[in-house]
């Protein structure tokens, strides 16, 4: 999908709720869709205070962000270290993610017989699957190997500080 087909279907979403586009909405809809990296509501603040334009509101940024997300234009992620990450959506094919819960690296993978596994069990279960996501929560390659685990390998043969075995979570 292009970028203006994505802002003109963002309007028409605002104009649905009464809202309008005002430039600070503008602003945070064009650097969310100006990055392919994950990103916090707080870094887009920051980078937002750090670039030339109209001042943006934290609270503006976290509203418009709640929007873009309701609407579809962002998915979020729980990295499980204290905050939601975004990234936008349309024009992009399903991918799920891989978090280090170690340094916060996110790799995205794409695995069709993953897919294929749940589009299984849910026809098993008689469910009418609307949409997924799936998170792996483990080490990434380099905080694995300053453990001295192999990756790919079952965390349970690096036990995490504090803690006899790691668990992986999944959110489907």
């Amino acid at each position: 999908m292009k970028h203006e087909s994505i802002r003109k279907a963002f309007e028409e979403f605002l104009r649905a709720r009464e809202l309008k586009l005002t430039t600070q909405r503008e602003r945070i809809f064009e650097r969310a869709f100006s990055t392919h990296e994950h990103f916090s509501a707080e870094q887009l603040y920051d980078w937002l205070r750090e670039e030339p334009g109209a001042r943006v509101s934290r609270a503006t940024v976290y509203r418009t962000i709640g929007l873009l997300a309701e609407g579809g234009f962002l998915g979020s992620l729980d990295t499980g270290r204290g905050e939601l990450v975004y990234e936008h959506l349309l024009g992009h094919k399903h991918h799920d993610h891989m978090v280090c819960m170690e340094c916060g690296r996110i790799e995205e993978f794409h695995d069709e017989r993953i897919e294929a596994l749940q589009h299984e069990a849910c026809q098993r279960m008689g469910f009418v699957l609307v949409s997924h996501s799936h998170r792996l929560i483990g080490l990434c390659r380099a905080c694995a190997r300053k453990r001295g685990a192999t990756p790919g390998a079952s965390a349970s043969s690096a036990p995490l500080a504090g803690q006899g075995q790691a668990s992986a979570a999944v959110d489907d």
